[in-house]
């Protein structure tokens, strides 16, 4: 029989999800069958029990049922514990779902493996304070980064997700703030911030893209984000959206369901001409 995934959120209709996986399956030779469902509010769990129960081997979670999803699973990977939210289900032969967060994930992977930048021993900096900055900590801590600052509107948050992560930080040096608190050069700066999704700019410091290795907007559209065109006229070395975190992050729910890691350099160029 086909084995079935899905997706599930609301809305539905723009997401990529069916169109990365049903690449990936194509690619690696895997029979699988990958489907959108529509969740309505108040029902995202009946919704889950169902798909279930009809089959389905795992599931990806996006907006607004990742805090659903991190309530309904039985056990957290210790990156989806961190996140606070969970984009992604496998249930288990014994009716049980793991819940797990592959987000941050593909941020890093997309700038490691993609864009071939280090992180390693670098100064990097961190807009914004949600649950895409936290998703992305756990795996940013693993390249081993010499300094890492969050930076937020609201300097509290910051400053609370840097208490909250000090011990998983170890030897690297976690600090936060408000956008006025930025200071000194940054080797990487990720935007995570709400001006993401609105293709604005957060207040940042004179300067602090000038001489980036790499300034990384999380938030991808059709035609370069703001964060990406003004760090392009600022002249970091290097900008780029994050078209390729979201199929990296596809990429790592495909291996971990089918024990296969796909290629996605053609996914991800396939994407763009679309």
């Amino acid at each position: 029989m086909t084995d079935r995934y899905a997706i599930i959120g609301n809305p539905i209709a723009q997401a990529k999800s069916p169109a990365l996986q049903t690449a990936f399956a194509r690619q690696c030779g895997q029979d699988l069958e990958y489907g959108a469902i529509l969740g309505e509010p108040g029902a995202f769990a009946a919704a889950v029990r169902e798909f279930q129960a009809g089959g389905g081997l795992g599931m990806n979670i996006t907006m607004p049922f990742k805090l659903d999803a991190f309530e309904l699973a039985d056990e957290l990977t210790p990156r989806g514990r961190a996140a606070g939210a969970i984009n992604m289900f496998t249930f288990r032969a014994d009716g049980t779902i793991l819940g797990d967060n592959t987000d941050g994930f593909g941020i890093v992977r997309d700038i490691t493996h993609n864009l071939g930048v280090s992180l390693t021993d670098k100064r990097v900096l961190l807009l914004g304070a949600g649950g895409a900055v936290r998703g992305t900590l756990l795996p940013l801590f693993e390249e081993k980064p010499g300094e890492v600052f969050i930076a937020n509107r609201t300097g509290s948050k910051a400053t609370d997700l840097v208490r909250g992560f000090a011990d998983q930080a170890g030897a690297i040096k976690l600090a936060g703030g408000g956008f006025a608190d930025i200071a000194g050069h940054f080797d990487v700066v990720i935007n995570g911030s709400a001006s993401s999704m609105t293709d604005d700019l957060p207040p940042l410091p004179e300067g602090v893209l000038d001489a980036a290795e790499l300034a990384y907007d999380m938030a991808y559209r059709k035609e370069p984000t703001a964060f990406v065109r003004a760090a392009q006229a600022a002249g970091a070395k290097q900008a780029a959206d994050g078209l390729g975190m979201v199929v990296e992050q596809g990429a790592e729910c495909f291996f971990l369901w089918r024990g296969i890691r796909p290629d996605t350099a053609p996914v991800i160029t396939a994407l763009r001409i679309a």
